[in-house]
């Protein structure tokens, strides 16, 4: 089960990074954006496809996360322009569209049969009494403590962070005032596709490597950024980084390893719940 547990950190690192992608759009934006891993999906698929017609690996990736991180920006540019006033439930009906819309896309580009990744990551990172860390799930992990360090230092040290969280709090006002709006949506809309394109090129090759299976990893990342109650980047990357390590352990064994699929489901309910306890418990009383 420790072994286990500890084979889970990269998909670990991975729901850790994107939940604080999310927690961002849903404090910054007023968005959740479900197409995340769709959009970034669309940019690993992009890459695989350019390294099988022999363009270099490396070179591969570069582009499929500028792809990643063109399509992430044309979404947020399209919501800035067209839905500025619009809540959060809204803009986040209008992500699921595109959600559809790029794994629709990927099955008209790249068919429907996974691809073969070649890992940028791999190998033994340390053994500890029998149990093996890799180093992508060193690697996983140390991006997302890297990308929650860098959102708290940006927000809270830089001019830039000032305008961001005057945009969140008084969008309206804000903008009066002369904060460039728009400007900072797509900013942090291409920002976020960047840091997505990035985690799932490094942790594609480790896992089941079809369109839809990497895009729906956006639930298990919505459960931990649902951790944190889309506001504690923190405890998203703790959430993150422990719903990854017991979907590992449960993997492991032959009973509970059906289970793994539906942990995510179950956090994201009773979280859901234990959100609307007040309101319930006021009107029982």
């Amino acid at each position: 089960m420790i072994s286990g547990a500890l084979s889970g950190l990269a998909l670990g690192g991975l729901y850790a990074t994107i939940a604080v992608c999310l927690t961002l759009m849903a404090q910054l934006i007023r968005v959740v954006n479900f197409a995340q891993l769709a959009l970034a999906m669309f940019g690993t698929y992009t890459a695989v496809t350019l390294a099988d017609h022999g363009m270099p690996a490396l070179l591969a990736v570069l582009l499929g996360v500028a792809v990643a991180t063109a399509a992430s920006g044309i979404l947020g540019a399209v919501l800035a322009h067209w839905m500025p006033e619009a809540d959060i439930t809204h803009r986040s009906a209008v992500s699921i569209a595109a959600l559809l819309l790029a794994l629709s896309a990927s099955f008209i580009a790249f068919g429907t049969k996974p691809k073969n990744f070649a890992p940028l990551v791999h190998g033994a990172a340390v053994d500890l009494g029998g149990t093996v860390v890799t180093w992508i799930a060193v690697v996983m992990c140390l991006l997302a403590v890297a990308v929650a360090s860098a959102a708290h230092l940006v927000l809270r040290r830089t001019d830039a962070g000032v305008l961001l969280r005057a945009l969140s709090e008084r969008p309206s006002t804000a903008e009066l005032l002369g904060v460039p709006a728009r400007f900072l949506t797509v900013a942090v809309w291409l920002s976020t596709g960047v840091v997505a394109g990035v985690a799932v090129a490094l942790v594609a090759p480790t896992q089941t490597n079809d369109q839809y299976s990497l895009t729906m990893l956006v639930v298990p990342s919505a459960a931990a950024a649902l951790v944190g109650a889309f506001r504690s980047i923190w405890l998203s990357v703790t959430g993150g980084i422990g719903l990854g390590m017991l979907q590992g352990a449960l993997a492991q064994s032959n009973q509970l390893s059906v289970l793994k699929f539906w942990i995510p489901f179950a956090v994201i309910l009773v979280l859901l719940l234990w959100s609307q306890r007040n309101q319930v418990w006021d009107v029982a009383r």
